[in-house]
């Protein structure tokens, strides 16, 4: 089941699809495509000219810009010099983006035009080695080196390629989202991140090199990095590069491109939700499009059987995370499928649920802490030898997710062990309240938080973003979600908010809401949370 053929190194897999597929089309976004031809030659002269600069083997680069080409051409080019890859979110705040910089020591910066500036500025506070701009260099230059992208692709390089990593080498180095903490930079290797392609990206989702995958993913997250940038360079297939996600621009990008019309849509929830929101009853144009996948967060069922009976389009949920270089389950597009699940274990990996308490693994059917075990774990955080030996005991690494596994294998996430609500002393799990609201038709999206209570300790407060602005109808909401829950486990108050504050991998930015939930906010108002970048555009 595995296709080992795709556990290989870079340079390994860009000589093959150099001779095998030379003029397929790799990546394309609205300003440049490249082939594989093109770019086994333009990642070499990256590289080349990235070792100029003064990058050495284990040296970082950062990768600071917006979803395009070159994201996914420098993904592939730094670890050519030996050195790791970095990537920041490009709508992060400014502090945030210099934590990630100086925390990961990285040497070079590789930008766009849209963010030179912030660049710029953190290259002279902080001994970066270069900063390289994707587009024109506006400004007045800084006092370290910069030059065009454009103009190292069309600059024959002074050196070749180290091409010195091996497959357990850390090759990426991505940054955990910090919805429970300061980000923590994630090592990620060769191994690691094509094992994922060649257990399940190829096997499971059918991922080959006729496929033509349209992403409008964040580039900075490792769901993206693996399937979007690696699983598609792996197998040789193609990919259309969206800027951000939009209904209306993604409805419209299914057909009609030169790499062909787009087989495979990777999304996280919320994505999925909106379109089916958007576009369900006049149907999505993508004659072409064979499967759907869902990771990142949890996905509702009644999305997941939502969107399948509108579309007539297989929509596999699957779970993930950072650490283990993306996906640990997913669903499988044939035989039985279970809606609200995950999905079972990739072929090869092993997983435990263990009692937090005891330390002793569960029953089927009863809760416990998600251990996991195999090649594509993480060797560990940067700088953070105490985290790391608290994650990584005996061989596994101990997500901190909690979940239960039915008789057949399939597993539910229940959510985050730091977010358990305890209710006089019952265990609420805020997934559990979400995916029960998230059934009534008057929700477009919905979070629930704990917040404290003088007698019961902590009582579940929802936040909904309702199908109809200014006309959420609390009690009907309720309604339906006292069919699915015990009454402990309905929220004490619904609010209403114009958006839920997400990761860009759909994760919920919980502590905001807490924050804005024990603001003072009364039973009968309706609060407008700060504004985050919204999946919907």
């Amino acid at each position: 089941m595995l296709r080992t053929e795709y556990v290989s190194t870079v340079p390994e897999i860009l000589a093959g699809h150099a001779r095998v597929r030379p003029d397929r089309i790799a990546y394309i976004d609205d300003r440049r495509a490249v082939t594989y031809g093109d770019l086994a030659a333009t990642t070499a002269r990256l590289a080349g000219h990235l070792q100029r600069m003064g990058i050495e083997p284990g040296d970082r680069v950062l990768l600071y810009m917006d979803n395009c080409v070159e994201v996914a051409e420098s993904y592939l080019a730094v670890p050519r010099t030996g050195g790791v890859a970095v990537c920041a979110n490009p709508q992060a705040a400014t502090a945030e983006v210099e934590h990630i910089l100086t925390d990961s020591g990285s040497r070079v910066v590789i930008t766009d035009t849209a963010h030179v500036a912030f660049a710029r500025e953190l290259a002279a506070e902080h001994g970066v080695l270069a900063v390289v701009v994707v587009g024109e260099i506006d400004g007045a230059p800084g006092p370290v080196e910069e030059v065009r992208y454009e103009d190292l692709l069309s600059a024959v390089a002074a050196e070749e390629p180290r091409d010195c990593l091996g497959l357990d080498d850390t090759a990426w180095m991505l940054y955990t989202s910090g919805t429970t903490g300061r980000p923590k930079g994630v090592y990620l290797t060769q191994r690691g991140c094509f094992w994922v392609v060649a257990a399940c990206w190829a096997p499971i989702a059918g991922l080959g090199p006729d496929d033509v995958v349209l992403t409008a993913l964040p580039l900075f997250h490792s769901y993206a990095l693996v399937l979007c940038v690696l699983g598609v360079f792996a197998v040789g297939a193609s990919e259309r590069i969206l800027p951000r996600f939009s209904v209306t621009d993604t409805a419209s990008r299914f057909v009609g491109g030169p790499e062909g019309d787009v087989t495979v849509f990777p999304g996280v929830p919320t994505m999925f939700h909106y379109l089916l929101d958007r576009v369900g009853d006049e149907g999505l144009k993508a004659p072409a499009l064979r499967m759907c996948v869902s990771a990142g967060a949890i996905l509702p069922a009644a999305v997941n059987e939502g969107f399948e009976a509108a579309f007539g389009i297989p929509l596999l949920d699957g779970y993930g995370i950072t650490e283990t270089s993306t996906m640990v389950t997913m669903n499988w597009p044939t035989g039985a499928r279970v809606m609200g699940s995950c999905g079972l274990p990739l072929p090869g990996l092993t997983v435990r649920l263990v009692d937090p308490g005891t330390g002793r693994d569960v029953v089927p059917g009863d809760e416990g802490e998600l251990w996991v075990q195999g090649p594509n774990v993480t060797p560990g955080y940067h700088n953070l030898p105490e985290a790391t030996a608290a994650v990584l005991v005996d061989g596994w690494y101990r997500t901190g997710d909690l979940a239960r596994r039915d008789e057949n294998g399939y597993l539910r996430i229940s959510g985050r062990t730091k977010e358990l609500i305890i209710r006089g002393g019952e265990n609420i799990y805020p997934a559990e309240v979400e995916d029960a609201l998230s059934a009534s038709d008057e929700v477009r999206d919905v979070a629930v938080v704990g917040v404290p209570h003088g007698h019961l300790g902590e009582v579940p407060v929802a936040f909904v973003v309702p199908r109809v602005p200014g006309r959420l109808d609390a009690e009907a909401v309720l309604a339906v979600a006292r069919q699915r829950l015990s009454s402990f486990k309905l929220p004490e108050r619904l609010i209403e908010c114009e958006q839920i504050p997400r990761t860009g991998s759909g994760k919920i930015l919980r502590f905001r809401l807490e924050e804005e939930a024990t603001g003072g906010i009364s039973h009968a108002d309706h609060g407008s949370l700060p504004e985050v970048p919204s999946p919907a555009g």
